[in-house]
């Protein structure tokens, strides 16, 4: 099992988006995601996303925002993944222009479904401009993406939590 995190930072319009373009041999080789990685013994998903961020951007985020955390399980064929998933608006420091995974960009926010992303990404990334909390589930196969399956809480009645499930097309 692998648990790690993901921090979409945003500023005037766009979001910190990075070209995994560095390493070949990459299960995310060619795509584009989020500054992010594993969770290290004894850290906090917030404080992992801090450091992670740091490490790959060189920018120091303030107040990153949990918005929801997400499960892959068997993931590239692999090990389950669990991904606790932040927004960050605050931050300082000066941005590199890449890091040992790949380059770094800030893409204009309505042109991020045009990069090449995961298929799951494509669906949970809208859910980061809402108010819910959200728990979603992804299925990949070695023939590609499958399914999800979604959660999401907050402001609802009690016990409406608002189930959602989809096969891929």
């Amino acid at each position: 099992m692998k648990i790690a995190v993901l921090c979409y930072i945003r500023n005037n319009g766009s979001t910190l988006m990075m070209h995994r373009n560095s390493r070949p041999e990459d299960m995310h080789f060619g795509k584009w995601n989020a500054p992010g990685g594993k969770i290290e013994p004894g850290e906090t998903p917030e404080e992992c996303a801090v450091r992670e961020v740091f490490e790959e951007t060189a920018l120091t985020v303030e107040n990153p925002r949990m918005r929801g955390v997400l499960t892959f399980p068997a993931f590239n064929g692999e090990e389950d993944w669990y991904v606790y998933v932040f927004t960050a608006e605050e931050f300082s420091g000066i941005l590199r222009e890449s890091c040992h995974e790949g380059d770094l960009f800030w893409i204009k926010d309505q042109d991020l479904m045009d990069l090449p992303l995961w298929d799951g990404d494509r669906i949970f990334m809208k859910w980061l401009d809402g108010n819910k909390f959200f728990s979603g589930k992804f299925i990949y196969s070695t023939s590609g993406f499958e399914s999800y399956s979604v959660v999401f809480y907050g402001d609802e009645p009690e016990g409406d939590n608002n189930a959602h499930a989809e096969k891929a097309e």
